[in-house]
């Protein structure tokens, strides 16, 4: 749901923003008719029936999306694995449609005499995702015991991997696996896909800074749209995005810029995007938060202006990030109004204050209001526009995440919330920064 324009239809049977959200088992159509058709043929029969099957899921690609009986709102979604005789489990690894805590609930059945694996779940029309499938080809059987279970399926996800059926991948953090993509009818809409055409490129360069605040260098990522000359012309809004490394290393954001930019959706922007380096760096660093906002503010940003003919005026300086990366953008923008006037937070870590690292997830716990939204509402309204980004399927953080925009907005301050169904996830980031950078620099602004 979004707090303001929506930017896709919503599902005609949600009710509201948590209405029906939550996955459910169940058996998809297609599977359930290949049961029923499998018990009434012989051996040959079966051999066909399963060929059969598998000839219509290449066709229509995995996993199976189909109708849920009386449901227009929700669509039964089934995850496949071909397997050989050696398959023993097959893992589906998808955050937040599967319980990482009891992992035997996301392990795909087998269909009898067939090599077929299956799992269906129920979700609301509007989920999007990525998802990997983990085989387990071991000689042993698997363990009984629930604890050994889980055990030895946490190591079997580390194996994990895209789906060989869905032409639709993603590359994933820390990894060099990629995982698979899943959009029901009803998710937002892409808006940089679809179109004829190609989109003049813009330049993606890498530099390595020298920086005091971090004690070291730093390779940043540095956009800049098709035709900008160094001098002259009107300064180029700025969006400074953490996790480069990911965005233009490993998602291509370029070619989603160099689309909206073409269309008329952004205007021409630069891009600043320092490396998170490793996960031990980025979480030292984003956990500090006040070293890494002085190299933002105080290296980064002089650095790139004194080089090209960008902005100075907060107001059109973005900072983003994801999880501690928001934290961080919307720390940098309490202390550093003079810098960034203009906030984009996805799936913000709120459990967050300076100097606090956690080696919990997404639910650790927020005792009160989130320190950041104590320190926004202090004082009188701050000169800076927030847009927050949100998951559904992100627990106990989409709930705080809607209590910082609450408290925000009572205060005064000048902020909007959209919330995606779907989790920790690129793949939804992807789109829901696109959409929030149109929302916030766009000519269609609130």
């Amino acid at each position: 749901m979004s707090t303001s324009a929506a930017h896709s239809p919503s599902p005609p049977a949600a009710t509201g923003p948590y209405a029906d959200v939550r996955p459910t088992r169940v058996t998809g159509p297609r599977v359930a008719r290949l049961v029923q058709r499998l018990a009434r043929a012989g051996d040959a029969g079966r051999a066909a029936l399963t060929a059969e099957f598998w000839s219509e899921v290449e066709r229509l690609g995995t996993p199976l999306v189909e109708e849920s009986a009386g449901e227009p709102g929700h669509r039964t979604v089934t995850f496949l694995w071909r397997g050989h005789r050696a398959t023993r489990q097959v893992l589906l690894c998808a955050h937040r449609v599967v319980d990482r805590d009891h992992l035997a609930g996301a392990l795909l059945e087998h269909v009898p005499g067939t090599d077929v694996w299956h799992l269906g779940l129920r979700l609301r029309a509007d989920h999007r995702g990525s998802y990997r499938l983990a085989a387990d080809i071991s000689t042993k059987e698997p363990p009984t015991d629930p604890g050994e279970l889980q055990r030895r399926l946490r190591s079997l996800s580390v194996h994990a991997a895209a789906d060989p059926l869905n032409p639709r991948s993603i590359a994933t953090r820390w990894q060099e696996s990629r995982g698979s993509v899943f959009a029901l009818p009803y998710a937002p809409a892409e808006p940089w896909s679809g179109r004829a055409g190609e989109a003049p490129a813009g330049r993606v360069e890498r530099h390595r800074l020298s920086s005091a605040a971090l004690d070291g260098d730093r390779d940043t990522w540095v956009y800049l749209p098709a035709g900008h000359r160094p001098a002259g012309g009107r300064p180029l809004p700025v969006l400074v995005l953490c996790d480069g490394d990911m965005w233009f290393g490993r998602l291509g954001l370029d070619r989603t810029l160099d689309r909206l930019i073409a269309e008329g959706a952004l205007p021409p922007l630069a891009v600043l995007a320092p490396d998170a380096v490793d996960r031990h760096t980025r979480r030292r660093e984003l956990g500090e938060g006040d070293a890494f906002v002085s190299f933002l503010a105080d290296e980064l940003l002089p650095w790139a202006t004194g080089r090209r003919r960008l902005t100075t005026d907060p107001a059109d300086t973005v900072v983003a990030g994801q999880r501690l990366g928001a934290a961080t953008a919307l720390y940098a923008a309490l202390r550093r109004p003079d810098r960034f006037g203009t906030v984009l937070a996805q799936s913000a870590t709120l459990w967050w204050r300076p100097g606090l690292t956690s080696p919990e997830g997404p639910d650790t716990p927020v005792i009160g209001a989130p320190w950041l939204a104590t320190r926004y509402t202090a004082g009188p309204p701050r000169p800076v526009r927030v847009h927050l980004d949100a998951g559904l399927q992100e627990g106990t953080q989409a709930e705080q995440n809607r209590t910082l925009y609450e408290a925000l907005r009572a205060a005064g301050h000048r902020i909007t919330l959209d919330e995606f169904n779907g989790g920790h996830d690129f793949a939804c980031w992807h789109v829901a920064l696109a959409g929030g950078l149109v929302r916030l620099l766009g000519t269609g602004q609130d």
